[in-house]
């Protein structure tokens, strides 16, 4: 594998063409700072950006020799979610899940625990493999930075925290 000069910034949607290659990042792997890469023509490069970035596709890594690698959206593992959306959308929401809004769907990434509450409220639940583009946080950062609940799909915090969960619920996360 040959590598490709240093990604030292990145060119927003729109604002550049000609790239000579791409990557196709998920979900998780579009939110860096500094992380080595690998193109679909099997060049590694280094992304070496100024401060954590989030890219949802269409951006491009700009090279320290001036070339273009394209970000594009990976295909992941996702939950296609209908039925009574708005009530639906406040339970994904309660459990702090990113997820992708449009007007006939709700996208997940995939969760089993999610699926079968969700299924239980009675959604039609159908597992697919696409893009994930979920609706960006209200904080700035394009994230939500919300945090998962269980030990299968999270990570540990470090700390303890509580917070409500609708009328009259409320817990500690250890």
């Amino acid at each position: 594998m040959t590598d490709l000069p240093n990604a030292i910034r990145v060119a927003p949607k729109g604002s550049w063409s000609g790239a000579t290659d791409h990557v196709a990042l998920d979900y998780e792997g579009r939110f860096l700072r500094r992380k080595r890469l690998v193109t679909a023509g099997g060049a590694g490069m280094l992304v070496d950006l100024p401060e954590v970035t989030n890219l949802t596709g269409g951006e491009a890594f700009v090279l320290a020799d001036g070339r273009v690698v394209e970000v594009r959206p990976a295909l992941e593992p996702v939950l296609v979610i209908k039925g009574d959306l708005a009530r639906l959308a406040w339970h994904i929401g309660n459990r702090h899940t990113p997820c992708q809004i449009e007007p006939s769907r709700l996208v997940i990434r995939a969760d089993h625990v999610l699926e079968a509450m969700l299924r239980g409220l009675g959604a039609q639940v159908v597992a697919a493999v696409e893009p994930f583009q979920p609706e960006g946080g209200a904080y700035g950062m394009g994230r939500t930075m919300g945090h998962d609940h269980g030990p299968a799909h999270g990570h540990s915090h470090g700390h303890s925290h509580g917070h409500s969960h609708g009328p009259g619920t409320f817990h500690v996360h250890p």
